[in-house]
């Protein structure tokens, strides 16, 4: 009977040792239970539009899903879309806060200004802001300190001269560039110190054609058109809401666009280098889940982006009567042909 019970107790310990492990498996992978006893609330206000923002938004809403978080079952979304126009998202914000969101999801600069402005205790995560510290949103990237965190677009030093050189290197005897930018942009303003600084270096003459309103855009690349033998867009929230209307204006004045967006390539650009923005949402998505899980915003350090990627556009090159060397072609993470 001993040697029973003790067979027993044996048999009872290894099953209560699986089912221990089983539970804290369960635990690891699903939100925790007290996240699980009630629906989680996001609020989710864009600077762009739904079709702009649709591959990027999706990848964010699908990486949620993969934590575990589903709309209708645990997770309620509260979503309001600032279709490019900025001065819209103090009001958009407020809207959202109204239905008190655990986590509030934004991006972009403006973003973060109109969801700080707006909250000061609701955790706020933005998939793609410019310089947080230089513009005053934290104190540091490694402890932000308060209720913001997410990513940050500034790609580094280097970038700037990188897309002179693809350029140089695709287009032959290239020697004037038209930039066309929203001025306003913060990040844009660093970018411009860059490019003045790299281009006589690579023998570039730079043109700056500031755009504010969607109505200047065809004067901007009639002058470019003048002035350049290719324009670069380094990608604010201004052309990257007008960036079909840019593309055809580049196609009407025979214009190669380079940019750091990869939607410029995709309508129609000649190339783009710059952050890969589905990693940066998917990545905001894990951001989430980490702060309804009990992570507070501002032990989570902003992060920046390690990989950039560069798309190319053959059907463009044709059309333009531009051969990509090899050498680019076997750099490119993405040729559309």
């Amino acid at each position: 009977e001993s040697m029973c019970a003790l067979w027993l107790n044996s048999r009872c310990s290894i099953f209560l040792a699986r089912v221990a492990l089983f539970a804290a498996t369960l635990c690891f992978l699903l939100p925790n239970a007290d996240a699980a006893d009630k629906i989680a609330r996001i609020g989710f206000v864009s600077p762009g539009s739904p079709t702009t923002y649709l591959q990027r938004v999706t990848a964010f809403w699908d990486r949620m899903r993969e934590l575990g978080w589903v709309e209708g079952q645990n997770l309620a979304i509260e979503q309001r879309w600032a279709e490019g126009r900025m001065e819209r998202l103090p009001v958009l914000m407020r809207e959202v806060l109204a239905n008190k969101p655990d986590v509030l999801v934004t991006s972009s600069t403006p973003g973060a200004v109109a969801a700080k402005n707006a909250t000061s205790t609701v955790p706020i995560v933005n998939a793609s802001m410019g310089d947080p510290i230089g513009t005053g949103l934290v104190p540091s990237l490694a402890r932000p300190g308060g209720n913001l965190t997410g990513l940050s677009l500034e790609w580094g030093e280097g970038v700037a001269g990188k897309w002179l050189e693809l350029l140089r290197e695709t287009i032959p005897r290239l020697s004037a560039v038209a930039v066309v930018y929203q001025p306003d942009s913060p990040l844009n303003k660093v970018l411009v110190e860059e490019l003045k600084n790299v281009a006589p270096a690579l023998r570039i003459k730079l043109s700056f054609i500031g755009v504010r309103e969607p109505e200047a855009l065809e004067q901007a690349f009639k002058q470019a058109r003048r002035t350049a033998q290719a324009v670069l867009i380094p990608g604010d929230l201004f052309v990257e809401h007008h960036y079909r209307q840019i593309i055809a204006l580049a196609a009407k004045h025979q214009l190669p666009v380079m940019s750091g967006l990869r939607s410029f390539t995709n309508a129609g650009g000649l190339m783009s280098y710059g952050v890969d923005q589905i990693v940066q949402y998917r990545r905001a998505a894990e951001l989430v889940d980490k702060i309804l899980r009990g992570a507070r915003p501002a032990d989570l350090p902003i992060e920046q982006p390690t990989v950039l990627s560069l798309t190319v556009n053959l059907k463009t090159a044709k059309t333009l009567g531009l051969k990509i060397p090899e050498s680019i072609l076997l750099r490119a993470d993405e040729v559309i042909r």
